[in-house]
This record gives structure tokens, sequence and C-alpha cells, in this order.
């Protein structure tokens, strides 16, 4: 057919010359008609079908002879492409061999395309992706070669529409057998030599990562590999993620569970992760011995290094002799260099691989000739190195350093007195007498090179303990109140039921007066005590026969004092007897009422004694609770550290606590603090 005949039959009014209403020039319109009824509308399928692939072709051919082609037969191709994805799912036998045509083409001639087709026709591809009619990672390379084309559009459709694909295809549940398909392909394409693809699929691995969708050891690995790429435009991106990277160690466990079931179907040689950082620091740090790359590139694989050496805890002799080269006051990013150095200090690297470092930053930086503030920056960094590895310093030159405190520039003052107050801590014994203070362990010392504190306890055990001893004296307190409520009940009386030692005093008083009465005066007073009260309760009724007995025992010595009274004083006597011998019964009564019940609450309390604390044996939930107090104990210790927590009476003021050296390598140093004051 000549081209100008198929020019004719793809123009829109072929639709009228063939009969047709003017309302079905109308693709959206068509479409929905379709959706409605897709039997009646199979005809017209297939025109439009033929009319794309009639136009598919005339573009090739015009593409063919010209460097320019035509808006309108653009702009209608798209249309038709983006007409016929919607209509697949309705049409799938029809519409076969359709997909297939959409991505070759697009794969073939995306470079030449005019940027409105390339949009449509990658729009239609991630719909049939969308709609599991093309398989991801068929169109996974194809999106990867998009982003690579200078469309700023089209490169972030491209980008998202693979994050967003994988992210939901794992949104559920995780299926791994896609997701190892599609990481294969990423991985192969970052090892290519090509850096625009590389590069484009180290930054979807980056984002799939940070997102936590490929939080495995797999793309952590293969990002890391990134770092040794022949390209520096693919090195840079790797070294910054990982530069800035935040170790999470609660992600560890969730997103490892899926490979074991294949771990242990595919039993390896197991390797350590520590061996295998040791590997990547070597490798990293042979490549930045040899390369050739500009400062910056070189600065970010020396923090690289120094970061992995400080946060895994590994041993790389080599490195400190490599930046001592460098430390000097007028270095480019000097800072950034001595913070490196700091980060790479732990506790298990011996002091004598470190220590031509840390001369050398005395010598370069603290003296009398140097700026104040290389002074300053020199003494934080010797006080940070000094906070990792404290067996560095010796008492001369820690006396020495000292002196600097009587410095007239207000940071270099600082600095000295900020190392004074954290050699207080750790050994004040290399301080002299004056500057040691009233350190809280005066013969405090550093642990020695290879020492090991062996803990005999569950750490944080005591804060559960303490914690515990709390929870138990606020319960006996409501305990008591509650016995005492209820003895106050059943005498009628608001008042406390019973005060030992006024109860002690208000009987010896009763037996003193009682003890001189006459023996009638006290049985009629008795008789009429047993009238008056109607007590059921056993105990009661002893009480009074005990006091009875009592009474009878002082009958000879009454009856002289009663001979020698006056008659108005006879007849006001027994009634006053009545009073007091009442009140002794209630307090009697008061005190066997409270004994039984003292004696309930405490079978009580044993009853709900937990049984596990002499086991040992701690459960999930006192591990979490050990967590919680330690993390609260943290905030109150930074909140008054800053003077925002007021002080009690009882509590008692410490200087700072010294961190672990675990927290010490996990922290990153940041390289500010070197230059200005600062305070633990």
């Amino acid at each position: 057919m000549p081209p100008a005949t198929a020019s004719y039959l793809l123009s829109p009014e072929s639709f009228t010359a063939s009969g047709q209403a003017a309302e079905r020039l109308s693709l959206p319109m068509l479409q929905s008609r379709m959706k409605m009824d897709p039997e009646g509308h199979e005809t017209e399928l297939l025109l439009v079908y033929r009319h794309f692939k009639s136009t598919l072709q005339l573009f090739k051919q015009q593409s063919a002879l010209s460097s320019t082609s035509d808006p309108a037969v653009s702009k209608y191709l798209g249309d038709l492409a983006m007409f016929l994805a919607h209509m697949i799912p309705f049409y799938p036998l029809d519409l076969a061999e359709f997909p297939s045509q959409v991505s070759d083409f697009l794969r073939t001639n995306a470079r030449t395309l005019p940027s409105s087709l390339r949009c449509h026709l990658s729009q239609a591809t991630i719909l049939l992706v969308n709609r599991e009619i093309i398989d991801p990672e068929e169109s996974l390379d194809l999106f990867i070669d998009l982003q690579i084309i200078d469309d700023r559009t089209l490169r972030k459709l491209a980008f998202f529409h693979v994050v967003h694909s994988i992210r939901r295809m794992n949104k559920k549940h995780r299926n791994n057998a896609k997701n190892q398909k599609l990481q294969t392909i990423l991985f192969r394409i970052l090892q290519e030599e090509e850096e625009l693809r590389a590069r484009r699929s180290l930054v979807v691995l980056c984002d799939l990562h940070r997102r936590k969708v490929w939080f495995d050891d797999r793309t952590a690995n293969a990002i890391c590999s990134a770092c040794f790429h022949n390209s520096s435009r693919v090195m840079v991106p790797a070294l910054s993620f990982l530069l800035g990277y935040e170790c999470n160690d609660a992600c560890d466990s969730e997103d490892s569970g899926g490979e074991e079931d294949e771990r242990s179907q595919n039993p390896q040689v197991v390797v350590s992760k520590e061996q295998i950082y040791k590997g990547f620091v070597e490798k990293l740090y042979s490549r930045l011995h040899t390369c050739n790359e500009r400062f910056e590139v070189r600065m970010m694989m020396l923090k690289v290094i120094a970061r992995t050496i400080g946060l895994h805890r590994l041993i790389l002799l080599n490195f400190y002799p490599f930046l001592q080269k460098y430390v000097q006051p007028h270095q480019r990013e000097v800072t950034n260099l001595l913070a490196a150095g700091i980060q790479a200090c732990h506790d298990e690297v011996p002091p004598d691989a470190v220590e031509p470092l840390f001369k050398q930053i005395v010598n370069q930086f603290v003296h009398d000739h140097s700026r104040p503030e290389a002074i300053a920056v020199g003494l934080n960094a010797v006080r940070e190195m000094c906070l990792r590895m404290p067996l560095l310093m010796n008492e001369d030159l820690l006396q020495d350093l000292a002196l600097y405190k009587k410095s007239h520039d207000k940071a270099v003052s600082i600095a000295a007195r900020s190392l004074i107050t954290l050699f207080r801590e750790i050994c004040p014994s290399l301080l002299v007498k004056k500057d040691r203070g009233r350190p809280i362990d005066p013969k405090a010392r550093p642990k020695a090179f290879g020492e090991v504190s062996v803990a005999s306890e569950v750490p944080g055990i005591e804060l559960l303990q303490h914690d515990g001893e709390l929870i138990a004296s606020g319960s006996d307190d409501d305990m008591y109140d509650a016995a005492d409520t209820e003895v106050n009940h059943s005498l009628g009386s608001d008042e406390p039921a019973f005060d030992f030692e006024e109860e002690n005093d208000a009987e010896d008083e009763d037996y003193s007066e009682v003890d001189g009465e006459d023996y009638d005066e006290l049985d009629t007073a008795d008789d009429s005590v047993d009238d008056h009260d109607d007590l059921d309760d056993s105990d009661a009724q002893g009480s009074e026969n005990e006091g009875s007995a009592d009474v009878d025992d002082s009958d000879d010595s009454g009856d002289d004092e009663c001979k020698n009274n006056g008659s108005e004083k006879v007849e006001d006597e027994p009634r006053r007897k009545k009073r007091k011998l009442e009140v002794h019964v209630g307090n009697l009564n008061a005190v066997d009422l409270s004994l039984r019940v003292l004696k309930r609450l405490s079978g009580i309390k044993i009853a709900k004694a937990p049984t596990n604390e002499d086991d040992g044996i701690l459960s999930n939930e006192d591990f979490k609770r050990i967590k919680e107090l330690k993390a609260k104990k943290d905030g109150k210790h930074g909140l008054s550290q800053h003077g925002l927590l007021n002080k009690d009476a009882n509590s008692t003021s410490t200087a700072f606590k010294i961190p672990s050296s675990e927290q010490l390598s996990a922290k990153r140093l940041d390289p500010v603090k070197l230059e200005v004051k600062f305070f633990l």
C-alpha cells in the first residue's frame, strides 16, 4: 500500500467514511462503551488495533527518512497505545501481541522518539506491568535504560515505577523468589562497565534499602561492592550512602528471617561478619593507598574506613601511620581527618599502634607557638582519643596539658578543663593534687590492654531490684492503710485505730488508778460494763476477765485507801472507774482486731510473692522493664546534666557519666565538636 493511501486510512476521517457516527471519534468514550459491552465492540477494537499497527509502521518509515517526525502522528500513536493498554484485560486474545510490540519499540527507539511519545509509551508499559500482563523481570532492564535518557520527566517516571512496583510486591508478604530474580538483574547491571546504567542500578538499590524493602545482606553487600567500581561516579554514591547510613540492630533479626530456610537447605561455609568487614576494610584501604582520585573522594573513603573500624571494632594497624602523614594544622579539612582518626580508636587496638599518631597531634597542635584555635582543636582531639583509649596518656604529658586551663583564650581554657574533668573520673592519680578535686573514686584506673570485665549477673538487674523494692514498699503502705481503715470502721471512728505508745500509757494509767480502789466497787463497775457493752467476741470477754483478775490482785491495798476517803468522793468513784474500764476494753478489742487483720494481710503478701526470683530466671517482661528503666535513668541523667531536672535534698551530684566503649563506637563523632567547646 502506498504511503499516501496508508495515511488516509489512518486519519480520523476514516471512521466517518466507514459509516461510523461522529461520536465514535472520541477514544475515551469508545473506551467506556467497550468496557460495558466488550463483545458488542470487538469489531471496533480490531479496527483501532489495525490503525495502531499502521501508524507504528508509518512512524518508523518517517523516522528513517527524516530526523524529525510529525507531531500529530506522534500524539495519535501515543493515544492509541494508551487506549489499547486499557482495553487489553477485556480482549486478551485479540491484543496478545500488543505488549511485546510496545516494549520492543521502546527498547530500540527510545532515544530518538519525541518526549511526549516516550512518556505515553512508558505509561502504557507501566499500566501493563501493574496489571501483571508484562512480567516485572522482563521490564526491569528496559526501565533502567529509560532512566539514563536525557529526559528528566521520563527518568523520574521510570525510577518511581521500579521502586513502587517492588514495594507493592512486598507490601503484604515477601516474595523471595521474585525478589531474588530482580536483585540478580540489578546486581548484574551494577557490575557492568557502563557507568550510567550501574549508577541508576545503585540508586534503586540504595532507595529500596533505605525504605527497608530490601533490607538484607545481599543488597548491603552489593552496595558495598560498588565502592570498588572503576568509575568514580558509581563509587561516590556508594560511599555517600555508607556514610549516611545509621546502624539499626533492631531490624537485623526482622529481615534475616526469610533467608534462614535457604541457608538450612543449602549448607555453606559459615563466615563471620567480622571477617567480611575486615576484608572490605583492607580492600578499600589498599585502593585508598594507590588511587589517584580527587581529594574529596579520598576523604570519603577515609571516613568509611574509619567508621567501619570503629563500629565493628576491627584492627587495621597500617591505617594510623597513614593518617599521621596528613595531621598538620594547615591541612585541608584537618578536623575531618582528626575525627576519622578518633573514630578508628577503640580499646581493642594496641596503644603502641596509635601512640605515634597521638604524639603527632600533640606536637603539631598543642604548643606555645600555635594559634589558639589549633590548640583548642588539639586538646579536644586528645580528650576524645583518651576517652576511647586512656592508656595513651602519661602523667607528665597530662600535667603539661592541664596548664592550659589558665589560658586567656576561652576555647583553650575550656578544652583543658574538660580534659582535667575526664581524668578526674578515669584516673585521678595522673593529675596533680590541686586538679583532682573530689573524685568519686580516688583509686580509679583505666583497664589494662586486653583486660576484660566479666559480668557476674545480668546487666541492669539492680535497676529491676530497686524498682521491685519501691513497688513492694508502696503496696505495703496500701495494705496497712487498708488494715487501718478496716479497724476504724469496726470501731466506728475516723481516728487511727491504735497507737502502741499511747495505748501502753493508757494501760499504765488505768492500772495505777485501779490498784487503789475497793473490791466491791470494782465488782459493781465490772457488772455494769457487762450490761452496757454487748460483746460476743470471746477474745473481748477474755480480756475483761483478765482485767478483773488483775484488779483482784490489788484488793488488799485498795481497802485501806477507800476507808480514808469521804462519802461524797465514794459516790463518784464507781462512775469514773466504769468509764475508764470501757476505754480499756475498747483498746484491747482494737489491738486484737488489728493483729488479726495484719496476719491476714501478711498471708496475702506471702501468697503473691513471685516464685521465679529464687530461681534467678528473668522473663521477657523483666528484660523489657530493665530496658525501660535504663532509658528512664539515662533521660534523667541527661536532664540533670543540662540543669533541667530539679535536685532533691537526698540526690547526689555527679560530674558526668562516661559512656561505654560500645556506645562510643556506635556513636558518630561530629568534626564540629573538635572546633568548639564541648562538654560530656
